[in-house]
């Protein structure tokens, strides 16, 4: 019998996609099928005061255009509104609500025709006039006096300010991250069926469709037993879908108007009136000891938010989970500007925090003239110093050493600009990586036949990370089935529940919720069983029982068993069908973590400053690896995500208007295939018992982080430049040091 949990697997849902048979949210079938179109706001700040229609109704195949005066209900209260993944603090964004506008790009109609160029076409004829507020704002840099502290769980240490004036060697500067957008594969979609009777059946992009179905059920005042959410397959998110997106609401609005269903599909230009990455200046201050040991941190994070909501992540806490400092003093920080909410994208406040504090560390290893993985080394803390608790595993030491052999670390010359390769000079950096391994209660249900097939059923999105693939090892494994007897049902909302799929917590917390359910099913069977005359497991227990090959048998002696065939037709059952709810027990006696050392070779021509990343090794410490073929998957992707982050990615916004200025893919530079060369991903053996069952921490954020900070000391390496504004562009090199 094959062990599938920790061997390399193909998804199971491979061939679905590769062939085209995967629906996503916005290729869904329904009859009489409307489109909707939406209008977008032109000013940052102010009111509508005249959005005139009849142009554009006149159009024939328009079927109605949907504005705040012209709409069916919406729930008013703030907590109707709010879903799992909500800012703490404000007021949750309403489309079509009033002729408030919060920002540039807010949908202020939706058009809606029996063809999408025609509900296209229409919207080109609204009239729309504005009373614009002068006062908006958008620049974080021009409007960073404004910031204000976010409350946050980091406790002062010792007298930061104090040891870093007084420390022997001191390091201070700002670290400028721009605005990032996601920009998936996949548009933002939804497409609400109308059903017989007023329930709506919703096929969306997201990554958690229980969510959205709370969601809608507060903002259109239904009950849960109205809508009905489905997401079988979504095409990326990494963050922007875990709260619900405008157009959701539009097109469930738009069916219960015409009672019709209703597709919306976002324009590329339009994704970009959704969440992003917010602008960031990390400003980081180290303090060391001419030894290379660190007396203070001071972190400051200085990030944007929009006017209505307060959104903020940890950004500055990640230091007291690296290293050893008596004096920290670690703060988070918000400007409100006239934007949409930012939202989460992959690692969110690591990727930036961890990217500002890995290039100070870096730069305090030049003025110490240490190695930088040895100023590491020497800074390593064995407990995490924000509670001094010890780790539940941490195999840093491990990643670093194991990195810098595969890499060839030792052959590194130190002195800026002294490595080359013809006219191109060559940058070695390194980075560490950290993040957190968080568990969530989720509920499997297992539906185990006769004939030696199950289903297993939960409300988990997979978004791309393959989770149909580990529940399908998981399950072949907890069942002692063959994966081909296994099927995967996810992302329904009338199935077992499941918070939404994000920061890393999806595979440990369903692969547990299986195990648990096939626990239920083995003592079912088990009870069937002993209802065998003679039965070899008549004074077993569970506990001393296994599902293997198809059989029940004792663990100490596999020949006493029993085929699940025949527990099943002694017993007198077609089926066996059990759920359970997994829920991980809060343990604040130890900190949770994946760590990784990312290092990068970096060739920059001496003449044009043309940066290239020519290769990258990272090696990760994220406990048990379910399935070392697509984790290694989920690691490439964050390295190739980190290469644009330090090279490529920023959103543009014309400031005197508060409108973006490269919302597309053309403009909005991204890593291709050119860009991408040589990349090794090294697993670091972490067993870890006290985590969870199967030691699994999670990966679909560790791949990202400290891999532009490793890149952005690489470019320093290779050319003696400091460059501070991210992306890293020729045009800041040629100007020179930040």
């Amino acid at each position: 019998m094959n062990a599938y949990v920790g061997t390399p697997t193909s998804r199971v849902d491979g061939r679905a996609k590769v062939t085209g048979a995967a629906k996503y949210a916005g290729e869904f079938a329904a009859e009489g099928l409307v489109h909707g179109f939406v209008v977008e706001a032109t000013i940052p700040r102010g009111r509508i005061s005249r959005l005139d229609t009849a142009d554009a109704l006149k159009v024939t195949g328009v079927l109605d255009i949907l504005t705040h005066a012209h709409r069916p209900a919406l729930a008013e209260k703030d907590d109707a509104w709010k879903d799992e993944v909500a800012p703490e603090k404000g007021s949750p964004f309403r489309p079509l609500y009033d002729d408030k506008v919060k920002f540039n790009g807010q949908p202020i109609a939706l058009v809606l025709a029996e063809d999408s160029e025609t509900a296209q076409f229409a919207a080109t004829l609204l009239h729309v006039e504005y009373q614009q507020d002068p006062s908006f704002a958008t620049d974080l840099e021009r409007e960073r006096d404004r910031a204000f502290e976010v409350e946050k769980p980091h406790k002062p240490r010792g007298d930061a300010s104090s040891a870093l004036a007084a420390a022997a060697v001191m390091h201070q500067a700002d670290y400028v991250i721009p605005t990032e957008h996601h920009n998936p594969m996949e548009l933002f979609a939804s497409t609400v069926v109308y059903e017989p009777g007023g329930m709506l059946t919703v096929y969306d992009k997201t990554q958690g469709v229980q969510n959205v179905q709370k969601y809608l059920c507060g903002a259109l005042m239904k009950g849960p037993d109205e809508i009905r959410v489905i997401s079988p397959y979504v095409g990326g998110a990494f963050g922007s879908g875990l709260r619900p997106q405008y157009q959701v609401v539009l097109a469930s609005l738009g069916a219960l108007a015409l009672k019709r269903p209703v597709r919306v599909v976002l324009t590329r230009q339009q994704m970009y009136g959704l969440g992003f990455r917010p602008a960031t200046i990390e400003r980081v201050g180290l303090g060391a000891s001419p030894e290379g040991t660190l007396d203070a941190i001071a972190h400051e994070a200085v990030a944007i938010t929009s006017r209505y909501e307060e959104f903020s992540r940890n950004d500055a806490g990640w230091a007291d989970q690296l290293y050893k400092s008596p004096n920290t003093l670690l703060t988070h920080k918000l400007v409100p500007l006239d934007v949409s909410t930012p939202c989460d994208m992959r690692a969110p406040g690591a990727a930036t925090g961890v990217c500002g504090l890995e290039c100070a560390m870096d730069e305090l290893a030049v003025a110490l003239r240490l190695d930088p993985v040895e100023l590491r080394l020497r800074c390593y803390s064995d407990r995490d110093q924000s509670g001094d608790l010890p780790y539940t595993s941490k195999r840093l030491r491990e990643c670093y050493q194991q990195g810098a052999d595969s890499f060839g670390w030792s052959k590194r010359n130190p002195e800026p600009r002294a490595m080359r390769d013809g006219n191109e000079l060559v940058g070695w950096g390194m980075a560490t990586g950290v993040w957190e391994a968080l568990q969530m209660p989720v509920a499997a249900r297992i539906v185990l036949t006769a004939n030696g097939h199950a289903e297993v059923a939960c409300a988990a999105s997979d978004i791309g990370t393959g989770t149909y693939t580990i529940v399908a090892q998981v399950a072949a494994d907890a069942l002692g089935l063959p994966i081909e007897n296994i099927s995967v049902k996810l992302a329904d909302s009338t199935l077992p529940q499941a918070p939404v799929e994000g920061g890393s917590w999806m595979a440990a917390s369903a692969a547990h919720a299986v195990l648990a359910a096939a626990e239920e099913v083995r003592g079912e069977l088990l009870r069937l069983a002993k209802t065998i005359p003679g039965s070899p497991l008549g004074d077993a227990d569970v506990i001393d029982t296994v599902l293997a090959d198809g059989t029940i048998a004792s663990t100490g002696d596999r020949s006493r068993a029993v085929s699940i065939t025949d527990a099943m037709r002694y017993g007198h059952v077609d089926r066996i069908e059990k759920e359970k709810l997994n829920q991980f027990t809060e343990d604040k006696s130890h900190a949770r973590n994946a760590h990784s050392a990312v290092f990068a070779e970096v060739k920059v021509d001496e003449q044009l400053d043309v940066i290239r990343v020519t290769r990258m090794v990272n090696a990760v410490a994220a406990g048990r690896i379910l399935n070392p073929k697509t984790a290694r998957s989920q690691i490439m992707g964050g390295l190739v995500w980190g290469i644009g982050m330090a090279l490529h990615e920023e959103t543009v916004m014309d400031h005197r208007f508060g409108r973006i200025m490269n919302a597309n893919i053309a403009e909005y530079h991204i890593p291709v295939n050119a860009d991408v060369h040589e990349i090794e991903v090294i697993f670091a053996e972490e067993p870890d018992a006290h985590i969870n069952t199967l030691g699994v921490k999670g990966l679909g954020e560790i791949g990202l982080v400290g891999v532009p900070a490793a890149i952005a000391n690489a470019v320093y390496h290779a050319t003696g430049k400091r460059i501070r504004r991210f992306p890293i562009t020729l045009d800041k090199l040629l100007d020179g040091a930040d």
